[in-house]
């Protein structure tokens, strides 16, 4: 992994801008970033949609993450999914069309993480406790859960992906 900094992102201080309540949040996305850049440098997209022992594939991680923080931060600005956003959940579980790299769903997720940063770093504290509906059914949750959920299920994901990629590293 080419990590600059040896500390973890949670170690290196406050984040500017970002609420106190919020930083764990953006820690949290920021080292998921910097590991998941490092782990997919040059991993072959040969591999990226293979299933060791039938697990997840690479290519299904990643573009979950990116799907979720998406989907999870649209809850969090109190409004529904769009069209574009529903095909994409469909299309999460199956090897995107053909042309897609391990470079292109890297960068789609950093895009993402991006995207959540500035929403986190444009969150008022006082919404974090908002109750915010949660697909069709609009099970209730709030700004701050749907925010703390978006980090800590990206880095359940990034967990499955950073042993999934080792794996097929070693059999290749």
């Amino acid at each position: 992994m080419a990590i600059t900094n040896k500390a973890e992102v949670w170690l290196r201080g406050p984040l500017p801008g970002i609420l106190p309540a919020l930083q764990p949040v953006a820690h949290a996305l920021l080292q998921a970033r910097e590991e998941l850049n490092g782990i997919m440098a040059a991993f072959p997209d040969t591999l990226l949609w293979q299933q060791p022992a039938g697990a997840a594939s690479a290519g299904f991680h990643l573009q979950h993450m990116t799907g979720v923080l998406d989907r999870l931060l649209t809850y969090a600005r109190a409004e529904m999914l769009s069209p574009q956003q529903l095909q994409y959940l469909t299309a999460e579980e199956h090897p995107a069309k053909e042309g897609t790299t391990v470079e292109k769903l890297v960068q789609q997720f950093n895009t993402q993480v991006d995207l959540a940063l500035m929403q986190i770093s444009q969150t008022q504290e006082k919404v974090l406790f908002e109750t915010r509906g949660v697909g069709r059914a609009q099970i209730p949750s709030t700004v701050m859960g749907l925010m703390v959920h978006a980090a800590e299920h990206t880095m359940r994901h990034l967990g499955q992906l950073l042993v999934t990629v080792k794996i097929l590293r070693a059999g290749a």
